[in-house]
C-alpha cells in the first residue's frame, strides 16, 4: 500500500530540506497528483520513486519562490544551496541512526510537544494513520484532533531534523516508546471504514521498537516489556480474522498462533519477573497468561484480574476498568462483570458491546438487545459492525 511509503518518503524529504511544513505539503501534492494521473496513465514501475521525485519538484518550486520573493536570490544559487544541503545531510558522519523513519519519530518526540501531541503527530506523519482513527484512539472528536495536529506541526516549525544529544536521547526514546505502542494499537483497533485489522501497521510499530532498543545501551526493562507485549498480541494475527470476519479470542484457532514470537516474548519477560510493576510489564504479563493457556477454559483468570488490579494503581483509566470487568466476568460470573462496568464512561461502542454480551449471559435479553443497538449506532468500523450484527442476530435466535 502506498500509505506505507508515506512515513519513509516524508522522513527522506525532511532530512533533505530540514522543513517539516514544506516536506509534508510537497508529499501531499505528489500523492494528489498520483491519484489524479495514475488511473489514466497507469501506475509507474516504481511508485515510491515517482512520488519522491514529484514531491522534490514541488518542494524545490516552493523554496525557489520563497527565495525569489524574500531573498531575491537567483534561481541557480537556490538550486546550488539545496544540492549542497542534500549532500551534507546524506554524508553526515555523525549520523548513527540509519532508519529515516526513526529520525522522524525522534523529531516528533521534540520537547516542544506534549507526549500526547508527539504520539498523535507520529502516527499521522510516520505511519500515515488517518486523523479520524487517531482521534478514535485518543477518545476525541476528529475536529479536535485535527486542530491538535495543526498546532503540533506549528510548534515544530524550524526544529532541526538531527539526532538528539546523549542527554536528550533518553527522554526522546521514552516518548518514542509510547508512540510505538499507540501505533501498534492503531493496527489492532479497527478504525473507520472496511479494514478489519492493519497488521502491517502493527508490524511496523514492532520494527520501530526493535530499532529504538538498538539505540539504548544495556538492558531497558520498559522497552523489553513493550516488545514482549507487542509480540504476544501480534502472534495471534493469523487467527484474528476468518473469511474477512473478526474472530474473538475464545474462538480463535490456537494452532494458527505464532509460537516463535510467543517464545521470544516469554524470554524477554523472564528477567522482568521481579521487576517493579510498570504499565507495559503488567499488560505483557496479562497477554502472556492468554498465550500460555492451552484452551480458553484453562486461562488463569485469577492471575489476570490480579494483574489488572495492579495496573489500576498505575493507570486508572476507563479502558483498563473495562478490560478488568470483562476478565472479572470470566472469573466470578457475568453479574460480577456487570457490576464492575457500572460507573465506567468511555466513548464508542466497546462499553455497550461488552455490557450486551454479559447481559446475554445472565438472560436479560431485552436489555442486551438495547445495548447491542447502542453499540451498533456508535460503531464506525464495518468489520466490527458485522461482528456486532452477527451477535445481535444470534441473540434474536436465542430469544425465539
Amino acid at each position: 500500500m502506498l500509505r506505507d511509503e508515506w512515513g519513509r518518503l516524508l522522513a527522506l524529504l525532511v532530512a533533505r530540506y530540514r522543513r517539516l511544513d514544506v516536506a509534508e505539503d510537497g508529499l501531499a501534492d505528489a500523492f494528489e497528483a498520483a491519484a489524479r494521473t495514475w488511473p489514466a496513465d497507469g501506475e509507474p514501475d516504481n511508485p515510491a520513486a515517482w512520488l519522491l521525485t514529484a514531491a522534490r519538484r514541488r518542494i524545490s518550486d516552493q523554496l525557489r519562490s520563497e527565495a525569489v520573493l524574500v531573498r531575491r536570490m537567483p534561481h541557480l544559487v537556490v538550486d546550488a544551496e539545496l544540492a549542497a544541503g542534500s549532500q551534507r545531510v546524506m554524508a553526515d558522519p555523525g549520523d548513527e541512526l540509519s532508519d529515516e523513519r526513526l529520525r522522524l519519530v525522534l523529531l516528533c518526540a521534540h520537547p516542544r510537544l506534549t507526549s500526547e501531541a508527539a504520539a498523535a503527530l507520529t502516527l499521522r506523519l510516520v505511519l500515515g494513520v488517518s486523523t479520524a482513527d487517531i482521534a478514535r484512539l485518543f477518545l476525541l472528536p476528529t475536529s479536535t484532533m485535527a486542530a491538535r495536529l495543526t498546532r503540533a506541526r506549528r510548534k515544530l516549525a524550524g526544529a532541526d531534523f538531527t539526532i538528539p544529544t546523549p542527554a536528550e536521547l533518553p527522554s526522546r526514546v521514552a516518548v518514542s516508546a509510547e508512540v510505538a505502542y499507540l501505533a501498534f494499537a492503531a493496527g489492532y483497533a479497527p478504525g473507520s471504514g472496511a479494514d478489519v485489522l492493519r497488521t502491517d501497521t502493527a508490524g511496523e510499530a514492532i520494527r520501530l521498537v526493535r530499532v529504538i532498543r538498538s539505540l539504548v545501551r544495556g538492558a531497558d526493562a520498559e522497552l523489553d516489556a513493550l516488545l514482549a507485549l507487542m509480540l504476544l498480541q501480534h502472534s495471534r494475527r493469523d487467527a484474528r480474522v476468518r473469511d474477512g470476519k473478526l474472530v474473538v479470542l475464545p474462538d480463535q484457532d490456537r494452532a494458527l498462533w505464532r509460537y516463535d514470537e510467543i517464545g521470544e516474548a516469554l524470554e524477554l519477560l523472564k528477567p522482568l519477573a521481579a521487576a517493579p510493576p510498570a504499565s507495559f510489564l503488567l499488560q505483557a504479563m496479562i497477554a502472556a497468561e492468554h498465550a500460555i493457556a492451552p484452551s480458553p477454559d484453562q486461562t488463569a483468570w485469577n492471575r489476570i484480574v490480579a494483574r489488572y488490579d495492579e495496573l489500576l494503581t498505575l493507570v486508572d483509566s476507563p479502558v483498563v476498568r473495562l478490560n478488568r470487568a470483562v476478565a472479572l466476568a470470566e472469573l466470578a460470573g457475568p453479574d460480577a462483570g456487570l457490576a464492575a462496568l457500572e460507573g465506567i464512561a468511555i466513548p464508542g461502542h466497546r462499553l455497550p458491546a461488552a455490557r450486551a454480551e454479559l447481559l446475554v449471559r445472565v438472560g436479560r435479553i431485552d436489555d442486551a438487545r438495547r445495548s447491542f443497538d447502542t453499540a451498533l449506532a456508535l460503531c464506525m468500523n464495518e468489520a466490527e459492525r458485522a461482528h456486532l450484527i452477527a451477535r445481535r442476530l444470534r441473540l434474536e435466535s436465542r430469544a425465539d
